[in-house]
């Protein structure tokens, strides 16, 4: 975790660390307890406290807290998260390791018997106080992103404890097992190293596909990238998703990775020709006094990844 200009900004995006709860936490449960935090950090609840006090109270509410509450509260881009929870799930159940945890509490949840009673009891002891010291407040959304990681982890079949209908549900579209005497796990860890677990993401991104879900295809190759961010063949795939979305400077961006990579992938050539071939239609338009369409600004699904929201 680390600071940046002063707010709290965690590695992996944990809006129920944020919020100071566990994960499988319901909509009644965010919105009383993102209620009990915007109390206590308003203005009018700073009352004799320095100036400097109440700016970090009031930046931490409407940069930190709110975008939480915002996330997990609204249909589509609770969906969204809920969707990038289960891909970490997914990614930590394929690893052959625990996850590196430096917090007692965390280490200790890996290892309990009783996963789902001291979960909740952990992260309810780290929630109530949570908020009483905003000095103190970036250890302990470490310790609640931990929690959340192992839990995470434990649920998704990397060791033993109650399932998470989050993190263990199984993907929409799952490709095919064509394995022999594989048990009948979400998906089994692909053999071969890699670029055998890299094929295993642009398969389902494919599945996805073909069942006309480009935004969940898109989701997987981008989950995809975070592990093996150097895979031309992810880069170029999503060049031509983000393309067949209209997301054009996306495409762009993705497509001339993959070539940075790979000079000679054919599909992130033929993105590309198929870019720069609409741009200059563009062009020729505007100068004919045309009004050609201008590129998407993101939004919907993608805004959670960087596009404006509508």
């Amino acid at each position: 975790m680390r600071l940046d200009q002063g707010l709290f900004k965690l590695d992996f995006n944990d809006h129920y660390a944020v919020l100071g709860l566990p994960i499988h936490a319901d909509s009644k449960v965010v919105r009383k307890r993102y209620l009990q935090i915007a109390r206590k950090l308003h203005p009018d609840s700073m009352g004799g406290s320095s100036a400097e006090v109440v700016r970090k109270a009031s930046d931490t509410l409407s940069k930190l807290v709110n975008p939480a509450y915002e996330t997990l509260s609204q249909e589509k881009a609770n969906t969204e998260y809920q969707l990038v929870l289960k891909m970490r799930g997914q990614t930590l159940q394929r690893s052959k390791t625990p996850p590196d945890v430096e917090t007692s509490s965390a280490q200790d949840l890996l290892k309990t018997p009783q996963l789902e009673s001291d979960y909740r009891q952990a992260v309810t002891s780290l929630a109530r106080d949570q908020y009483e010291q905003l000095d103190t407040l970036e250890v302990t959304l470490g310790q609640l992103s931990e929690l959340n990681l192992v839990y995470l982890y434990r649920t998704s079949g990397g060791g033993a404890g109650g399932a998470n209908p989050v993190a263990s549900a199984a993907p929409a579209s799952a490709p095919a097992d064509n394995t022999q005497g594989q048990s009948n796990t979400v998906e089994p860890p692909p053999r071969g190293g890699r670029d055998s677990i890299v094929e295993s993401y642009i398969n389902r991104a494919q599945g996805f596909e073909r069942g006309k879900d480009a935004g969940r295809a898109i989701l997987e190759l981008r989950e995809a990238l975070k592990s093996y961010p150097n895979s031309a063949d992810c880069h170029s795939y999503l060049a031509s998703l983000y393309l067949k979305v209209g997301q054009v400077t996306m495409a762009k961006i993705h497509a001339r990775r993959a070539l940075d990579i790979n000079p000679n992938d054919a599909q992130a050539k033929a993105v590309q020709a198929r870019v720069e071939k609409d741009s200059s239609g563009k062009t020729s338009a505007a100068a004919k006094g045309g009004k050609g369409k201008t590129d998407g600004k993101g939004g919907g699904l993608f805004g959670l990844f960087g596009g404006k929201k509508k």
